[in-house]
């Protein structure tokens, strides 16, 4: 039975960090000889922080050579004597020419050499685009199947990738600094304990978590506080509740479930089930009807909340298969030629204008299963439509994918930026093939499936202005969103100090019967290939068993006391799954992961296994 301790990334970062200032304090770091500290905060592997003195305070600009001058990555650092600066948009495996220039007219220059590139990094296969026309913007993807977060140039060269696995949709907060889901799963397919608020240098300054967990997609408020995808822990259905956390302490402050809306049986998109009914994938705050809308995946539905009580306003969507009354109170309807609605759609924008944007997945495009359209046949697009609500009305005043037919065609995940007027951002992520023909599956269920030898998978990003195409971007990947962002914000500089742990992981539902054991007096044998791994805030348990065992997780104080944790062998299987990165390779692989909250002192861990109790020879500690 194996154990290992582990740090939170925030705790690594600080002993990191406190090293490697501490060796500057301690040093001669000048401008000809600068301190260099290649992934100084471990996610970054296209970054390093560079440190050196002045005599006097002076601004300095740092470049990053490009393949050719217009892929330099430049920024200034304000005036100071002493200089700690974060260099991105580094090369892998290179010796990156990296310039230093004073303002007091001094330079220097330095080679930095990065490692070799992570082989789960998508390598773009295709960028099309003017380099004036992108500037110092890079193309964000982040991940769903084979692929890590990545950012590209305008030569479609990798400037900064992760290695972790951080997840779902990535955005740049107005104090410059970057959201995205952690790493740090609690429940497959993808549900991660929250969201980090992260530099590019990938300083976690944040960690918010949720006791449901986070998934898909969050959304910044005015005052700084963020909405969140989220579920009930314990319920028996999932990606259903939207929360508000507090920006400074994670605190949920305010609380929406779907099922007080909605009907969970009605208007069944093809990849609905009972438990995941709903899958939320989008939200935003629309601040001129101060009102939330969502996009439910498996019910080919955009809702409309009132923010302040929840009360549903309407529904865009094919209203086959919903009750009568239901479609006569609350679904647009449509007007104009030509029209048409989405199915099982992602990423829900709006525009300055109040109209809405979103990708039309196209996924079936029909509610009666003899109607589902082939991959074949199918296509993908991103398409604006304008409400009328005063009527309940609604028109659609833009499209662009469905031209391109079934090349273009992506079952799920997805997205669309607005740019400008004109100006649009269409991310088809979900492309696959299987033997060189559009696969029925999506291509992270495909994966794991008896043909994923002859899969293979695209992801196609690009931007029109006035109808035409300026930027195009092929990466042999899924990958979940796309977003055009510079590496550095504007007056960007290092940010020093121990980053914070905030919200809560929830305490983990006990099981509350005794199931009678016998001692085997032994350790559970060396097939389940079992391990505990212990956090800050949580324990991993990780092990494999047949399907249908019965196995408990047993946590006991030295008072005596016992904590029951039912671990479910039975087999999953999902209709949906919008990010592979966590899949198992053996089914029979599980994690299950115990929140320290309301455990205290040490506690012994042993495991029943079809009514064997088996002992582990590992003690974990509570809060």
């Amino acid at each position: 039975m194996k154990y290992r301790k582990k740090k939170h990334i925030i705790t690594a970062q600080r002993e990191n960090e406190q090293a490697y200032l501490k060796e500057f304090s301690e040093g001669t770091w000048t401008l000809q000889n600068p301190l260099v500290k290649l992934n100084p905060y471990m996610l970054a592997p296209l970054t390093a922080m560079v440190l050196f003195r002045t005599g006097v305070p002076a601004e300095v600009t740092v470049t990053v050579s490009g393949r050719e001058t217009a892929g330099n990555v430049v920024h200034t650092f304000p005036a100071q004597c002493e200089h700690i600066l974060p260099v991105y948009g580094l090369y892998a495996d290179t010796a990156n020419r990296v310039l230093l220039t004073l303002s007091t007219g001094e330079r220097s220059e330095m080679l930095i050499q990065t490692g070799p590139m992570n082989e789960r990094v998508p390598q773009p296969t295709r960028c099309e685009t003017d380099p004036v026309y992108m500037g110092d913007q890079m193309m964000w993807l982040t991940a769903a199947v084979r692929s890590k977060p990545v950012a590209v140039d305008y030569r479609g060269d990798i400037r900064w990738y992760s290695d972790a696995n951080l997840n779902f949709a990535l955005k740049r907060l107005p104090n410059g600094h970057l959201l995205i889901g952690t790493e740090r799963l609690t429940g497959l397919p993808y549900y991660t304990t929250g969201l980090y608020e992260m530099a590019v240098s990938g300083k976690v300054f944040r960690e918010y978590r949720l006791p449901g967990g986070y998934h898909h997609d969050q959304f910044e408020m005015e005052d700084g506080n963020i909405l969140v995808l989220t579920q009930d822990a314990d319920a028996p259905t999932v990606e259903d509740v939207c929360v508000l956390i507090h920006k400074d302490t994670g605190e949920i402050l305010k609380r929406w479930d779907y099922k007080s809306v909605l009907p969970q049986d009605r208007g069944k998109s093809g990849s609905w089930d009972d438990r995941d009914w709903f899958h939320n994938n989008s939200i935003w705050y629309e601040k001129d009807t101060n009102s939330l809308t969502i996009s439910g995946r498996h019910q080919d539905a955009v809702i409309n909340l009132d923010y302040d009580t929840g009360a549903l306003n309407w529904v865009l969507g094919d209203p086959d298969e919903w009750p009568e009354d239901f479609v006569s109170q609350y679904f647009l309807k449509p007007e104009g030629e030509p029209f048409g609605y989405q199915y099982e759609q992602h990423g829900v924008i709006y525009t300055p204008n109040g109209d809405l944007m979103l990708f039309d997945n196209g996924h079936y495009r029909s509610k009666y299963p003899e109607k589902y359209q082939k991959a074949a046949d199918s296509y993908s697009r991103g398409v604006r439509y304008r409400i009328d609500h005063k009527n309940h009305k609604v028109r659609q005043v833009w499209e662009y994918g469905r031209e391109r037919g079934s090349d273009f065609f992506s079952p799920y995940i997805s997205n669309v930026e607005y740019y400008g007027e004109g100006r649009y951002l269409v991310h088809s992520g979900g492309i696959a093939y299987i033997d060189g023909k559009p696969s029925e599956e999506l291509g992270s269920m495909a994966l794991m499936g008896r043909d994923k030898d002859k899969l293979t998978l695209n992801s196609i990003t690009c931007e029109l202005v006035d109808g035409q195409i300026v930027y195009e971007l092929e990466v042999p990947a899924n990958c979940y969103r796309a977003r055009k962002l510079p590496l550095y914000y504007a007056g960007e500089t290092a940010e020093l100090g121990e980053g914070q742990l905030l919200g809560t992981l929830g305490i983990t539902e006990e099981f509350e019967t005794e199931i009678p054991a016998e001692a085997a007096g032994e350790q559970l044998p060396e097939g389940c290939q079992a391990s505990v791994t212990e956090e800050e805030d949580r324990i991993r348990f990780n092990a494999k068993f047949e399907k249908g065992e019965l196995v408990m997780l047993l946590l006991t104080e030295g008072s005596g006391n016992v904590h029951r944790y039912y671990i479910s062998t039975s087999a999953t299987s999902f209709k949906a799954m919008c990010v592979g990165t966590f899949q198992k390779s053996d089914s029979r692989e599980i994690d299950k992961f115990i929140s320290k909250e309301g455990l205290h002192g040490e506690m012994k861990v042993q495991v029943i296994r079809d009514g064997i109790l088996y002992e582990t020879g590992i003690t974990v500690t509570g809060e």
